[in-house]
């Protein structure tokens, strides 16, 4: 070690100020870590889960990579509170009592790979609040109060690869929505209750093209209506959706190119129309039954059994019919030299009782 100093003095003296620099900065680090989490120098991983905390201590360092505040009781966090912790890739704010959240409160974690909110109170999302987040590749919303989902509001992450919606309160979703992701791979939807109408339609075109391209999606049941409940959506007959069409048309016409009815009777409370020759009443339409849908399945099915089976059977009778047939003649061939032989006996014993 002398020798080595005394023949690279400079180096020597370089390297101890290396060393020396590294030593403070991990000191450094170790001293800002919360005194309420652990810290992990190697790994850059600040723990705070299971600590009870109200509110995101302020003194997280900056390089924090995985930043761990699951499982307290956090109801509410400011615009700013993570706005010094632009190296961080992991969040995780799950089992907390998070009911509305701000709509920049991740706009400066731009290195975001990974937010889990699983299993807090959010009812409402802000469009923009996403926004901002290039990198992110897994969200988690899981068990949380989410009746809609604000169309924009996946716009801006062309990386999100993996989704979770499950077990919220969410009834439709806008195929829009979805449009934009165009990397994902994974989604889960199940545990909401499912209205399986017209606002459902485009969203399960969409799930199917999404299942076609090699995407995994879980059981998404029905709750609504009743004839539908507890079946996959996907499972559903498109055909069931043809009186969609058929309502949106009614609904495209405006309050002006509608016209009174021009057979009420002169007065001002509104009466049905009677029907007559020159004003035909307009029945109402009722969409598709899923009863009567299964029942003429059955009934056609039962039907073209009956159908094949009586084609059977005469397949049958006529293999039958032209098997005796060809036995018949076979058996005519075989006696006609017999019969031939009998009539030249008869033809010689006329000619022997004539001469006689």
């Amino acid at each position: 070690m002398r020798a080595l100093r005394k023949r690279f003095p400079h180096r020597w003296a370089h390297g101890m100020f290396l060393v020396c620099w590294l030593s403070m900065c991990a000191a450094s680090t170790l001293l800002s870590c919360p005194s309420s989490c652990k810290c992990n120098t190697s790994s850059l991983e600040v723990d705070c889960s299971g600590r009870g905390l109200t509110s995101v201590p302020a003194d997280i360092p900056q390089d924090t990579r995985t930043l761990l505040l699951l499982n307290n009781r956090l109801s509410s966090l400011p615009g700013g509170t993570f706005s010094n912790l632009s190296s961080l890739h992991r969040l995780d704010l799950s089992n907390n009592f998070l009911d509305q959240l701000p709509s920049q409160l991740f706009g400066d974690l731009v290195n975001l790979t990974e937010i889990r909110l699983r299993n807090n109170s959010i009812r409402v999302l802000d469009r923009d609040f996403l926004q901002g987040l290039p990198l992110l590749r897994r969200l988690d919303l899981s068990l949380n109060g989410l009746s809609q989902l604000p169309p924009g509001l996946f716009d801006d992450l062309p990386m999100l690869h993996w989704l979770s919606l499950s077990s919220n309160r969410l009834q439709s979703l806008e195929r829009i929505t979805f449009e934009p992701l165009s990397s994902l791979e994974n989604i889960q939807l199940g545990d909401n209750p499912w209205e399986c109408d017209c606002k459902l339609r485009d969203f399960k075109h969409w799930m199917e093209w999404f299942s076609y391209r090699g995407g995994k999606i879980d059981e998404l049941q029905c709750t609504l209506p009743k004839e539908l409940r507890g079946r996959d959506i996907r499972m559903v007959p498109v055909e069931m959706f043809n009186y969609c069409s058929q309502l949106e048309d009614e609904n495209s016409s405006g309050p002006g190119d509608r016209q009174a009815p021009p057979c009420t009777k002169g007065s001002l409370a509104p009466l049905e129309p009677e029907p007559s020759p020159d004003c035909p009443q307009k029945q109402r339409y009722r969409p598709a039954s899923v009863r009567r849908a299964i029942g003429t399945v059955i009934i056609a099915g039962v039907v073209c059994g009956v159908v094949c089976i009586m084609m059977v059977v005469a397949a049958a009778y006529g293999c039958i019919y032209a098997s005796l047939m060809a036995k018949y003649h076979r058996e005519l061939k075989k006696r006609q030299p017999l019969m031939g032989d009998t009539e030249g006996e008869q033809e010689e014993q006329r000619q022997i009782s004539s001469v006689a």
